[in-house]
C-alpha cells in the first residue's frame, strides 16, 4: 500500500477519485488506530464536492461517530501506560529560568485547568482565546480546553491589541487567558494593557463576549485588574483538585481555530476538528521525526522553535509530539538572548535530536555567526533538521545541514499550510540524497499535482499553481462563521476536479520532484519572463553581505514588471565590498540567475514584514515601495519594521 501511496508524479492529477481512493482511506484508518479511541468510528470519510453554484464548500469529515479525547491521548494515556515519569517537556524561559514537566505532571495540571475552566463557565463549544508567550501553562491551558471541549484560538504575545480584538470579537470567544507581562529580548514588557484594551468592558459591558480575563503572573509587572472579570492563575487553577474525569468527544468536534493572514481582507478562522487532526498530527510527528528504528524512540528529544499560537507549533509542538509520547524542549525567548548561541546552548544541554525550525532564523544564525560557530556548542545529538514557513533557500539549507547537522543530518524541508493542518510535501529521514531547498514529494495518504490555470498538469521546469489532490484528515473544515470564504479562497477554482487550491506557485524537476516558488500573487513577470522571489531572495541571501531579503514586484512601464529588493546586510562584508551594494548586488543575482532577474532597486532595511510563520509579507512591501494602502498587518511578528520601511523609502 505504501509504495502506491507515496506514488507521485504530474499525472497524478488526472485522477478525478483521489480524495475518495479506498487505499488512501485505508491508510489513515490505521493511523488512526495509533490513538485511544473511546469508541471506533461508523464512517471512515465522507467527501462531498463544493458546489460553487449553490455556494457551498466541500463536505469533508472524518472518522464520524468515533469519540475520543484530545488531552487524553497527550497525557493521560502514557501516564497509564506506566510513563508518567518520562520527561513531557523542558522548558527554558527567557531569564534564564528552567522547569522540567514528566507526564504525570503534565496530567495533573491538565486536569486542574480543566477544572478551573468548568468553574469559570466555561464548557464544550465556548471558545477561549490564549494570548500568551511560549510557557508550561500555554501547553497546559490548550490541552485543558481540548479536555472539556471547548475550542480553543492561540494569538501570539506579541501582537498589538486590535489584532487580539479581532480575534476575541471574531470568534466570540468567553474567556482571555492572558499573562501580567512578557520577556522580550531581556526587558519584561506589559502586556495585560493589550488585553484590557482588547475585551474593553467584555461581556459585562456589552463589548464582547468575554467573561473572564484569566492572568498568569509572569513578570511581577504592575497591572490593572477589573474585579469580578480578572481572575489569577496561581489563585484559581492551583487551587483545583488534581482529578477530572474526561469526557470523550465525537471526532468532528472542533478542536481550534487557527487564523491565518490572507493577501486581502481580514485574517481567516481556519476550523480544525480532533479526530482527524490528531490523527494526522500524530502520525506526521513520528514519520517525520522519530528515529526510524523505534527500539530507539525513547532517547528522542525533539525542539520546534516556532511559538505556540502558530500551527506548526499546533500539530509539531503540541499534540503531534505528546500524543506520541515524546520529550521534548519548548522555548518562551528570542534566539539571541542573551546572545546568539542560546540556540545552541539548548540543544547542546538537553540532547536535541530532532531540531525544526523556520528559515528566516536560519538565514538570522548566519548573519549572527558570519564566522562559522564556534567549536564550544556539541550538536552530537542533533539526528535530524528540518525547516518549515517558506522553502527554505539553497544557501541557508547547506548552512543548517553543515553547522546543526554536521554535515549528515537528514533534511526534512517541509511544505504545509494552516490549512491542511500537517505536513503534505516533505523529503524522508531514509532519504540517501537531498536537494536544497527541494519539498520532494507528498507524504503517504495525500497527493499534490502542480496544474496550470485550466488545471493542465505542467511540464518540468514550468511554473503552475500547486494543488492538493487528495487531502488528509488534518484538513480545515471551514473559515469561523464564513464558509463562503472558505470555498472562494480554496476549492471554487479547482471545484470540478475537487483539488484544494493552496495559494502557491510550484514546479517540477527532472525528477518529478516539487520546487515550491512561493506565493502566486508574488510571482514577478520581467518581459514575459516568469521570476519566482523566493529564486531571487535566494541568489541574494547567497551573496556574504546579505543576511535576509524580500523581493516584491513593482510597477515598471517598460518590463510590466521590476524586482524591488529589500535587504538586510551585513555592515563589515557590506564595507568590504570593492563597489557599491546595489550594483554588486545586481550582479551577483544576474550571475546566479541571469541579467533578467537583477533588482531594479536595491533597498537597505533593518528588517523586512514576516508572519510568525516566517513567511516574508511581499505585498505589504510592494504597497510600501509604491506608496498604496496598506493591507492587514495584523499578523506579522514584527510590526514596527514597518514604520521603520517606510522611513527608509521616503527618505530615498
Amino acid at each position: 500500500m505504501t509504495s502506491v501511496l507515496e506514488t507521485h508524479t504530474p499525472a497524478s492529477a488526472t485522477e478525478p477519485a483521489a480524495q475518495t481512493d479506498p487505499g488512501r482511506i485505508a491508510f489513515w484508518e490505521d493511523a488512526a488506530r495509533r490513538l485511544t479511541w473511546e469508541r471506533g468510528w461508523d464512517a471512515a470519510h465522507t467527501w462531498i464536492p463544493a458546489d460553487p453554484e449553490a455556494g457551498e464548500p466541500p463536505v469533508i469529515r472524518w472518522f464520524e461517530g468515533g469519540t475520543l479525547n484530545a488531552a487524553v491521548n497527550c497525557a493521560d494515556r502514557h501516564v497509564d501506560a506506566g510513563h508518567g515519569d518520562k520527561v513531557a517537556l523542558h522548558f527554558e524561559g527567557e531569564p534564564g529560568d528552567r522547569v522540567t514537566v514528566t507526564y504525570a505532571d503534565l496530567a495533573r495540571r491538565v486536569a486542574q485547568a480543566a477544572n478551573a475552566l468548568l468553574a469559570l463557565g466555561v464548557g464544550k463549544g465556548d471558545r477561549v482565546v490564549i494570548y500568551l508567550p511560549v510557557l508550561v501553562e500555554t501547553v497546559v491551558i490548550t490541552l485543558a480546553c481540548a479536555r472539556i471541549g471547548a475550542v480553543h484560538s492561540l494569538v501570539f504575545g506579541g501582537f498589538s491589541a486590535e489584532a487580539l480584538r479581532f480575534r476575541v470579537e471574531d470568534t466570540g470567544a468567553k474567556l482571555l487567558v492572558t499573562t501580567d507581562g512578557q520577556y522580550r529580548r531581556g526587558t519584561s514588557v506589559p502586556v495585560k494593557d493589550n488585553a484590557d484594551a482588547a475585551v474593553r468592558g467584555g461581556a459585562a459591558g456589552g463589548d464582547n463576549a468575554v467573561e473572564h480575563v484569566l492572568v498568569i503572573r509572569r513578570t511581577g509587572s504592575e497591572i490593572a485588574w477589573t474585579p469580578g472579570r480578572d481572575v489569577w492563575w496561581h489563585e484559581l487553577v492551583e487551587a483545583q483538585p488534581e482529578e477530572h474525569e474526561a469526557e470523550a468527544f465525537d471526532a468532528e468536534t472542533p478542536l481550534f481555530i487557527m487564523y491565518t493572514s490572507g493577501t486581502t481582507g481580514k485574517p481567516k478562522g481556519l476550523v480544525h476538528t480532533t479526530g482527524g487532526y490528531l490523527t494526522q498530527a500524530s502520525w506526521s510527528h513520528e514519520y517525520l521525526f522519530a528515529n526510524p528504528d523505534p527500539a530507539l524512540r525513547d532517547a528522542d528529544v525533539h525542539w520546534c522553535t516556532a511559538d505556540l499560537a502558530w500551527v506548526t507549533a499546533h500539530t509539531y509542538e503540541i499534540y503531534g509530539p505528546l500524543s506520541n509520547g515524546v520529550t521534548q524542549v519548548i522555548f518562551e525567548g528570542t534566539p539571541n538572548t542573551p546572545h546568539p548561541g542560546r540556540h545552541f546552548e539548548i540543544i547542546q544541554r538537553h540532547g536535541v535530536t530532532s531540531y525544526y525550525t523556520a528559515p528566516t532564523l536560519v538565514r538570522s544564525l548566519m548573519g549572527w555567526f558570519p564566522d562559522g560557530v564556534p567549536a564550544e556548542y556539541d550538536f552530537s545529538s542533533v539526528r535530524v533538521c528540518g525547516t518549515v514557513g517558506e522553502a527554505v533557500n539553497p544557501e541557508a539549507w547547506r548552512w543548517l545541514r553543515s553547522t546543526v547537522g554536521r554535515g549528515e543530518a537528514p533534511m526534512v524541508d517541509t511544505w504545509w499550510q494552516s490549512e491542511t493542518g500537517a505536513t503534505v510535501l516533505s523529503p524522508r529521514q531514509t532519504a540517501t540524497t537531498f536537494k536544497p531547498g527541494c519539498a520532494t514529494t507528498a507524504l503517504p495518504g495525500l497527493a499534490t499535482a502542480i496544474v496550470d490555470d485550466a488545471g493542465t498538469p505542467v511540464a518540468p521546469g514550468v511554473q503552475g499553481n500547486i494543488v492538493v489532490t487528495a487531502t488528509g484528515p488534518a484538513m480545515a473544515r471551514t473559515v469561523w462563521g464564513n464558509p463562503e470564504r472558505y470555498l472562494d479562497s480554496y476549492w471554487r477554482k479547482y471545484a470540478a476536479q475537487g483539488w484544494f487550491l493552496a495559494g502557491d506557485g510550484a514546479k517540477y524537476d527532472a525528477d518529478g520532484d516539487t520546487w515550491i516558488l512561493g506565493r502566486t500573487d508574488d510571482v514577478l513577470n520581467v518581459s514575459g519572463h516568469r521570476l519566482s522571489t523566493i529564486e531571487i531572495e535566494s541568489a541574494l541571501v547567497s551573496h556574504p553581505a546579505v543576511v535576509e531579503a524580500g523581493v516584491c514586484p513593482v510597477a515598471d512601464t517598460v518590463t510590466g514588471h521590476a524586482a524591488a529588493a529589500f535587504v538586510v546586510v551585513n555592515p563589515d562584508a557590506a564595507a568590504a565590498l570593492e563597489t557599491d551594494l546595489a550594483t554588486a548586488l545586481r550582479a551577483h543575482v544576474a550571475q546566479e540567475i541571469g541579467p533578467v532577474a537583477k533588482p531594479r532597486e536595491i533597498v537597505v532595511v533593518p528588517d523586512v514584514p514576516k508572519t510568525r510563520s516566517g513567511k516574508i509579507m511581499r505585498r505589504l512591501l510592494t504597497q510600501l515601495f509604491e506608496g498604496t494602502p496598506l493591507g492587514d498587518t495584523t499578523s506579522l511578528q514584527n510590526e514596527p519594521c514597518i514604520a521603520e520601511i517606510a522611513q527608509v523609502l521616503a527618505a530615498r
